[in-house]
């Protein structure tokens, strides 16, 4: 395999997918908590941090921005890329051919099943009835973001798969099947921005020995129920790569519209107090 030969590397990458899945997932499940920690360390206030809570807070907004600019910049990256002459597609072809070669029935049935973590109607099930349960609760800023981010991760991915008009891979309906337009990933979007903000949502109203579990527990599932639209050859790779790209950026998003909320909130509050 030359490894100046974007098609070698695609179908060798495909060939040994499965393997490539878990050795992904296991390293995901191993910096995930470094990156907790470090940020449990590093980026929550504490009495005895020199950092006053607006420096900390600007510190947070830079790094928001470099992520959501970061995901953007990707998408973009790959929607440049796509077009009938654009070497990309065949890449994509030739990474899923290699893929359904190599990769056994029985594990295709598998992902088959896992894919439904990231349907429509259960990522509904989960915004209405987080909703209601917050809302119940007196959380109603986490009750609107849950809405927001949920509802409208599903407007925006709606949005650009009109725009980009890409035709889904040729797959084996008796497995899976999928309508509409292939990019980005519905699947992959969804997944990250629902089970992000559950992630989100449980870290602000469990106890602090249950947060890491509930980021893992996403993580695990959003990384899964995205890598199974490769197996079963509904999406191309591309397509859940720019999946995760505007998923993340939608969710950074979300997310610091209701931290900063918060914090103006306290703001406000302690200033009247």
């Amino acid at each position: 395999m030359s490894a100046a030969d974007p098609y070698a590397i695609a179908r060798f990458a495909g060939e040994y997918a499965l393997a490539g899945f878990f050795m992904l997932l296991f390293a995901l499940l191993l910096i995930v908590p470094a990156a907790w920690r470090f940020a449990q360390r590093h980026g929550v206030p504490r009495e005895e941090s020199g950092l006053s809570p607006d420096t900390l807070l600007l510190v947070h907004l830079v790094l928001s921005f470099a992520l959501i600019a970061g995901a953007g910049a990707l998408f973009a990256a790959i929607a440049d890329e796509l077009g009938a002459e654009e070497e990309l597609g065949a890449i994509d072809q030739a990474f899923s051919d290699a893929l359904a070669r190599s990769v056994p029935p029985g594990v295709i049935r598998a992902f088959a099943w896992l894919t439904h973590l990231g349907d429509p109607w259960l990522l509904a099930v989960w915004c209405v009835g987080g909703a209601l349960v917050l809302w119940g609760r007196g959380r109603r800023l986490l009750a609107f973001g849950l809405v927001l981010a949920i509802a409208g991760n599903g407007m925006l991915n709606t949005t650009l798969k009109a725009i980009f008009e890409r035709v889904r891979p040729v797959h084996d309906q008796a497995i899976a099947t999928a309508a509409g337009w292939s990019f980005p990933s519905g699947h992959t979007s969804g997944s990250l921005v629902t089970y992000g903000m559950i992630a989100y949502v449980l870290v602000r109203t469990l106890p602090a020995r249950w947060h890491l579990p509930a980021v893992l527990a996403a993580t695990a599932v959003a990384f899964t129920t995205a890598c199974s639209r490769v197996f079963l050859r509904v999406h191309f790779a591309s397509d859940v790569l720019a999946g995760f790209a505007s998923g993340t950026a939608w969710l950074v998003a979300c997310i610091l519209s209701i931290e900063l909320t918060r914090y103006y909130r306290h703001r406000r509050r302690h200033r009247q107090a």
